[in-house]
């Protein structure tokens, strides 16, 4: 039941409700005002919906949303009469399942609704339908109902396609227009082309320098993209160089021991970070959000659940100073030296926690200073492409770069004595390396010859673990000298607390035989207090269930006020509608006797038999002149397609005189080429 509350809530508080509503709020809504909430769902999926549920009786609501419930395919879970009566009286268990069905499924309950007002056939007795005209009426709208249904399909088929038919037709009339005009143009200009010499040398010319063109707009295109390409590279180079320029500085003076040696710091403290802090923080909320959730999950709570909390909170309290006292007073040195270990084991754990807290605000500090530089790098490159020298400035410009290059020449030429030595040097590395090993297999061979095989590796693995024991051994001396000193300074600071502690234990003792006294006044007082809020309590629940009856009725009543009152109105209406009917149809005036409804309906009636009949005869005619129409027509289409080949062959040979006409006039003209 909390989670469908926690849905419902977070559905209402969004659009389009925009309610503002919290958990217990909404929990707290009276029936009517539930039932409402369900009815502007409902409305929001059908707008026939749309109303006050106080206009009208319950039961008219409880049908008018069962049967909208039937059309949207809605299967609860109790029978239908349980369904029906929870659904008139409001009942939650009933509300909160369809509330949570409606918000799952809404834009398919929309499309649902929309589809039902056309869909939904309209139910005719069987005596009514035995009516040829309600017969041949019903078969019509059964056929539109049909037509709708494929109608629907190809809308939804074409929605779906992302095609919109009056874009398609514009391109395809604009599309037609401009081939129209572009082969007008083309036969214009071959017309022109024809009388000039050698046109299909120059032709193909311009076709080759079409293409060209088109060349040269790919390579240019290419050309920025490779420029855009080194940029990149260029700036990727930078970074990598300043990393190894950071890198070499770094490592400035440094050993292989003391890289060794950082590594392993750093190898520890991420692993502190990994097993010890990272875990601890990640189980601190989860706990954190269990609880949380526990929270949420419990029921609203009274005061009288909080005084209980209090007291609990109180008595565990008391218990645990009692204990402190107790342990206090019990001066066992056992226990004092563990606790002395445990408090150091306890500061050492907070300094690692601070130092671990530390590094990483210090990680994240150096991260945004990083981004920060990075940025500021970018717009100082920015600005430095924008500028523009003049005059002076420009000079001085060119002497700071000539300058410069002869310091890049130095420098170059330094780099190349220095790649130079490095060859030598890294090649006599190599030349030591292999005699090393020619060395080594030379004394491996002579230790297996005399019988010792691996005493020389033996000996330099026992030289650094002796080493390293060596200094182990210093670093055990130096922190048990340490914990020592340590040990007396907290011995001489307990023994001083104790002294100072002693006179208030004194004095705490009658005060805490008093605090008990008073704690069982309190809860003598406590206990009358809760006894008589419980009948106040009681007293306020049995009157606001009277009152919430009182207002249930008042609004019953209300309700069934203003439908009798619509009703007393809709009947004024008809006896108003019936009185004018019988004035008109007993009135001697023949203009007041044609204003009446019976009068009206069977003038209507009548023509439209005339029509019916006129229409049946124009049909019956039709079939019979169907055939020969038929025929004369087909005849008719023969010979038009026939008149039309004549007129386009003589079109033709008009139109082929008229062109050698045109080529002879413009052979005396002067020769031009457009292209």
């Amino acid at each position: 039941m909390s989670e469908q509350l926690k849905y419902i809530v977070e559905h209402l508080n969004k659009e389009p409700f925009k309610r503002s509503y919290n958990l217990i709020s909404f929990d707290s809504l009276e029936p009517i005002q539930l039932l409402q909430v369900a009815n502007d769902v409902l409305a929001q999926i059908n707008p026939q919906h749309k109303l006050d549920i106080r206009e009208e009786t319950a039961d008219a609501t409880a049908m008018r949303m069962m049967n909208e419930l039937r059309v949207l395919k809605y299967k609860p879970s109790e029978d239908v009469s349980t369904f029906r009566q929870g659904l008139v009286s409001g009942y939650k268990p009933v509300i909160y399942p369809i509330l949570v069905w409606l918000f799952q499924k809404m834009p398919e309950l929309k499309k649902r609704a929309y589809l039902a007002r056309f869909l939904v056939k309209i139910e005719v007795p069987p005596e009514i339908m035995q009516d040829d005209q309600v017969a041949d009426t019903y078969g019509q709208y059964t056929e539109m109902v049909g037509q709708f249904k494929e109608l629907h399909k190809e809308s939804e088929s074409l929605k779906t396609s992302g095609f919109s038919t009056v874009e398609i037709r514009r391109d395809i009339t604009q599309m037609e227009e401009e081939k129209e005009q572009i082969v007008k143009r083309i036969e214009r200009l071959k017309k022109r082309v024809e009388t000039v010499k050698n046109y299909e040398r120059m032709l193909e010319i311009a076709r080759n320098f079409r293409k060209e063109q088109d060349r040269e707009m790919s390579l240019a295109q290419q050309k920025l993209d490779q420029k855009n390409q080194l940029h990149h590279a260029d700036q990727r180079l930078q970074r990598f160089s300043q990393q190894l320029k950071d890198i070499k500085q770094s490592t400035v003076g440094a050993t292989t021991e003391g890289l060794i040696k950082k590594l392993d710091e750093e190898n520890k403290i991420n692993a502190y970070l990994c097993q010890e802090k990272l875990p601890k923080e990640v189980e601190a909320k989860r706990k954190a959000c269990q609880d949380l959730e526990r929270v949420v999950n419990e029921p609203a709570m009274g005061q009288s659940d909080l005084d209980e909390i209090h007291t609990q909170i109180k008595t565990v309290n008391s218990d645990v100073n009692a204990l402190i006292e107790k342990r206090m007073m019990s001066n066992d040195p056992i226990d004092d030296k563990m606790s002395l270990f445990r408090q150091q084991a306890a500061i050492i754990g907070r300094k690692k926690e601070t130092a671990a807290e530390t590094l990483q605000d210090s990680k994240d500090e150096l991260h945004a200073c990083q981004q920060e530089a990075a940025e500021k790098r970018e717009n100082v490159r920015g600005l430095q492409g924008e500028e523009v020298l003049k005059g002076d400035e420009f000079k001085r410009y060119v002497n700071k770069l000539r300058g410069k290059s002869t310091i890049y020449k130095k420098k170059r030429q330094e780099l190349a004595e220095l790649r130079a030595e490095h060859g030598v040097l890294s090649r006599t590395e190599e030349i030591l390396r292999q005699r090393d090993e020619v060395l080594q297999k030379t004394l491996a061979k002579l230790e297996a010859k005399k019988g010792v095989a691996g005493y020389h590796d033996t000996q330099e693995e026992l030289e650094k673990v002796s080493a390293i024991k060596s200094e182990l051994d210093d670093m055990k001396g130096r922190t048990l000298e340490d914990m020592s000193e340590m040990v007396k300074k907290l011995n001489m600071t307990i023994s001083a607390k104790k002294a100072d502690l002693a006179p208030v234990i004194k004095e705490l003792r009658p005060l805490r035989q008093q605090a008990q006294e008073l704690e069982t006044v309190y809860n003598e007082k406590k206990s009358s207090y809760d006894q008589l809020a419980a009948g106040l309590e009681s007293n306020r629940s049995k009157l606001e269930q009277e009152v919430r009856a009182y207002r249930e009725e008042c609004s019953q009543e209300e309700s069934r006020y203003h439908y009798l009152n619509c009703m007393r109105r809709i009947i004024a209406m008809q006896q108003q509608r019936v009185s004018d009917e019988m004035k008109a149809y007993t009135s001697s005036d023949p203009a007041e006797k044609k204003k009446a409804f019976r009068d009206q309906y069977t003038r209507k009636i009548q023509e439209q038999e005339n029509l019916g009949k006129s229409l049946r005869d124009k049909q019956k005619s039709i079939k019979e002149s169907h055939g020969p129409n038929m025929r004369q027509m087909k005849m008719w289409k023969d010979f038009q397609t026939l008149m039309e080949c004549k007129r386009d062959c003589h079109l033709n040979r008009g139109q082929v005189m008229d062109t050698s006409k045109m080529i002879r006039d413009e052979v005396n003209q002067e020769d031009r080429l457009i292209l």
